[in-house]
């Protein structure tokens, strides 16, 4: 570090008492921009590590799922650029088909004007200056949360490479037989007026009817004293498409009318009455209407029986010339007026009320119609064999929780042929031409030589066709170049556990079929974030929460510590300002200790730890402490338990660092021996600046200002090393002995408190002890308990005489007695001990009880088991001293 750097490190320390994340954060993140800390480091010997960041829609502002989401990667990210990997964490956004010209048409209906007005290219336009809007909405967002994004990279799904990847692998899949285009029943938006893959249909109950209707017998045939048989419908609507009657071929209620025809009422239409397996003849009267162009179990009756398909409705849901007097009406309008008529010619036998699930469009939320339409596909099988069977390799993508494999597998080995092509404007248009003339297909990277012959297919891609190629499309792919060499396949995908199947499951086909590789090594799957009541948040409930309305009141950093914390993998979090106040006093508590350290420092401009000789047990403790914490927190953050992670951290920092080292240091630093004030700057610096690196993946701007702060060496702490352990620094033995103080602490802090003894009034106080090594500890640190406890006269004995008004507390190994005769009544005295004695008994009882499992002994981990034992004897030891106290409390009474 350049003296210059060295100086603009430390002359500047004075900071505000009380944090103010407005401030802290406030231009820093235009200053890592510029100083290119977000982009690889471009070393060649160091290890890479690449994730690609889950393109947010084009719809709208992010919110607080997008935060988690986002939240996660980075501080995975970050910890990787400090451990030295080459890091890239690549930006982009999903162009998002349907979802966004949902938007965009609904803007313009506001407008009174339609898609269809405007005309394909003009509409289109429109959406791309909707696009540019909201991204430019995002980016802000994704400076505002702090997300260490290498923008040099950042790639969009309609870009040029993007668009190019997208029609290689139609093509491909194409050429192998993959795709293929047909007609068949398929989910219809009809709002949006496209087709849907399974799951973008969402399932709610809805209310209903079954529509008991007469179909009358052709040539009067009588079937159980009436000449017409009796059909159960919820859609009336269809009834115009009916094509068939089918009963099971093993009913025997219905052997003798299989072949006989019934009219179709309404239309009037002779249909034959068939026998096929599909009907189930335990529900309902064992007879269903077939109508092939308007449900799928249905289609595939009539492609086994040579059924015709009739389509009644328009691609709008309203009804066509096929439905008769009720062309022009809207489905609903139509089904009413159905059931009027039906009514008025006596052919309603009952109409029975019913709640029932009903599909129900993803992205505009209209009833979904079944409706058969010429659309392409992908043959699913293949794929999914090849990606299942990559599970049971080296190559296999590990998922997190590990429970989420299953849900993988068994959608892949269920899954139906996708439905690729959507009705829409905005996306990738199909790369396939028609012959205007002779009618032939064309399918290719480019358009055919003689353009002016063919006609493009007007469909665009499903917006999850060109997101499943978004790990090596963005890489470059399918050019060969230099990012793809090195960072693909990809290391870690965060994503909600609600996308496995939309996204997750289509990336690992893809790329199996395409790069022969996994496309990420580890998927990190978490859950949906709730209200504090854990309701899903809606529009409806009015319970939504935006995540920059959060960081203007706490600052990004509360919110990602929330976030952090508060998470367990595969599991839902549940927000509440509560936290969000807990969070901000956490940092408002780093920034105190901060504050007092930094300021506490006297131009010190390069920490360095003092030779190890003249550590104090403070110094030893705390050092062995850290180490601990180091190798904890790193550990769980490897596995993606972040929240455990966290805990470890507040842990230290709250406790072990705020509460009692720095409070011991305050000793050294306002008595006279310089040597001992200057070794514990050093102690505090160091320990603060690797508090502050462990800390910085998470809270990445408090961090960044403080550590600047202090003496230092670096550009930004973004690019500093992450702490690693130091077996140097292990203590056992002192962290030992530092507790045995603490406890003592403790306990007299506990008698002054019941007592209602304030801490300024000075106390005598007497400990016994037969372990000479505890006394020893006792002894050495007398000016620690002098100065936490207060003594006015301190007697450490094997046998000391405690005062008949006093009180008292037992520690492992010790018994502590705090004359205070005019504040201490012997009775109270009595029931205390006698409260310490049941508890101590209790635990003696419980662990008793554990040690005599020998499921527990012969199975739990030898460490386990032993310190069970422990623990008993450290029970018994306390519970043997509290009764020799109760047996003299009450010889004084």
């Amino acid at each position: 570090m350049s003296e210059k750097d060295t100086k603009a490190s430390t002359q500047n320390t004075e900071m505000s008492t009380k944090y103010d994340p407005t401030a802290i954060e406030n231009g820093r993140y235009n200053e890592w921009l510029q100083e290119g800390v977000f982009r690889p480091s471009g070393d060649k010997k160091a290890k890479p590590f690449s994730i690609v960041l889950p393109p947010p829609n084009v719809t709208g502002k992010l919110h607080l799922g997008h935060a988690w989401d986002t939240t996660l990667q980075d501080m995975i990210i970050r910890k990787k650029r400090m451990e030295g990997y080459d890091t890239l964490w690549l930006p982009g956004m999903d162009h998002a088909g349907i979802a966004t010209q949902a938007k965009v048409e609904a803007k313009l209906r506001e407008q009174g004007i339609s898609r269809y007005d405007l005309g394909r290219e003009k509409f289109v336009e429109k959406v791309w200056e909707w696009k540019d809007t909201f991204a430019a909405t995002i980016k802000e967002q994704w400076a505002k949360l702090g997300l260490s994004l290498d923008y040099e990279r950042e790639r969009f799904t309609l870009d040029k490479g993007l668009s190019k990847a997208v029609r290689r692998v139609f093509v491909d899949l194409y050429n192998k037989g993959l795709i293929y285009r047909g007609e068949y029943i398929i989910n219809w938006d009809p709002q949006a007026r496209t087709a849907l893959s399974d799951i973008e249909v969402i399932h709610k109950d809805d209310k209903g009817a079954f529509y008991h209707v007469k179909y009358p017998f052709t040539d009067g045939t009588k079937f159980n004293g009436n000449d017409y048989i009796e059909i159960a419908t919820t859609r009336p609507e269809t009834m115009m498409g009916d094509t068939a009657v089918a009963v099971n071929p093993s009913d025997e209620r219905y052997k003798s009318i299989v072949g006989k025809k019934v009219l179709v009422p309404l239309v009037n239409r002779e249909v034959p009455i068939i026998a096929d397996q599909y009907v189930d003849p335990e529900e309902g009267t064992g007879m269903v209407k077939i109508t092939p162009a308007h449900d799928p179990n249905d289609f595939k009756v009539g492609n086994r029986h040579n059924l015709e398909r009739i389509n009644t409705m328009n691609p709008d849901a309203t009804m066509n010339e096929k439905a008769g007097k009720y062309q022009g009406m809207d489905r609903f309008e139509a089904r009413k007026a159905m059931v009027k008529d039906l009514q008025d010619q006596g052919l309603i036998l009952s109409i029975e009320p019913i709640v029932h699930s009903v599909g129900h469009s993803e992205r505009t939320g209209v009833q979904v119609e079944a409706r058969l339409s010429t659309q392409w596909f992908v043959k699913m099988k293949p794929l999914a064999e090849q990606a299942v069977k990559n599970q049971d390799t080296d190559d296999k993508v590990s998922f997190f929780p590990p429970r989420f494999e299953e849900t993988f597998t068994q959608w892949m080995d269920n899954v139906h042929d996708w439905v690729i092509s959507r009705q829409l404007w905005w996306g990738h248009q199909i790369p396939a031409w028609y012959n205007k003339d002779t009618g032939e297909t064309y399918v290719g990277m480019e358009a055919p030589k003689d353009a002016e012959n063919w006609e493009q297919d007007p469909d665009v891609l499903d917006t999850w066709f060109s997101s499943a190629l978004w790990p090596f499309s963005t890489m470059g792919w399918p050019d060969d170049t230099d990012d793809m060499k090195r960072y693909f396949p990809t290391d870690t995908l965060v994503t909600g556990y609600d996308i496995i199947f939309f996204w997750v499951s289509r990336m690992i086909f893809q790329s199996l079929e395409f790069t022969h590789r996994r496309p990420f090594k580890d998927v990190l799957l978490h859950g949906l974030i709730r209200d504090s009541q854990g309701r899903k948040m809606s529009k409806s409930l009015g319970n939504g929460i935006d995540p920059m309305d959060v960081i203007d009141k706490y600052g990004a950093d509360a919110l990602r510590w929330f976030l952090s914390v508060g998470g367990t993998p595969g599991q839902d979090l549940k927000f509440s300002y509560d936290k969000m106040d807990s969070a901000w006093n956490f940092i408002n508590k780093i920034w105190n200790a901060s504050r007092y350290v930094i300021m506490n420092l006297d131009g010190i401009e390069k920490p360095k730890l003092p030779d190890k000789s003249e550590w104090q047990l403070s110094d030893k403790w705390i050092l062995s402490r850290l180490n601990t914490t180091i190798s904890e927190v790193s550990e769980l953050f490897d596995k993606y338990n972040f929240g455990e992670a966290d805990r470890k951290l507040y842990d230290f920092i709250w406790n072990d660092f705020c509460d009692w080292y720095i409070e011991m240091s305050k000793e050294a630093l306002t008595g006279d021996n310089e040597k001992l004030k200057k070794n514990t700057q050093n102690v505090l610096a160091y320990v603060l600046d690797k508090i502050l690196r462990l800390l910085q993946p998470i809270m990445p701007f408090v961090t960044e200002y403080l550590w600047q702060k202090m003496p230092h060496e670096g550009k930004s702490l973004v690019t500093a090393e992450y702490p690693v352990s130091n077996q140097q620094f292990d203590n056992p033995t002192a962290e030992h002995e530092m507790q045995s103080l603490i406890d003592l602490i403790k306990a007299v802090r506990n008698i002054r408190n019941e007592a209602n003894a304030p801490l300024s009034s000075p106390i005598d106080m007497l400990v016994q002890t037969e372990n000479p090594t505890l006394k020893q500890i006792f002894e050495t640190n007398r000016d620690y308990i002098d100065r936490f406890c207060h003594t006015q006269e301190l007697t450490i004995g094997d046998k000391v005489n405690a005062p008949k008004l006093s009180m008292s507390a037992v520690i492992t190994d010790a018994t502590i007695y705090v004359p205070l005769a005019e504040l201490v009544d012997l009775n109270e005295e009595k029931d205390r001990v006698q409260k310490d004695i049941d508890k101590f008994e209790s635990e003696v009882v419980r662990s008793t009880k554990k040690l005599a499992n020998t499921r527990f002994v012969d199975n739990a981990p030898e460490a386990v088991v032993n310190e069970e034992r422990q623990k008993k004897d450290d029970y018994q030891s306390k519970l043997d001293a509290a009764k020799d106290r109760l047996q003299q409390v009450t010889s004084e009474l």
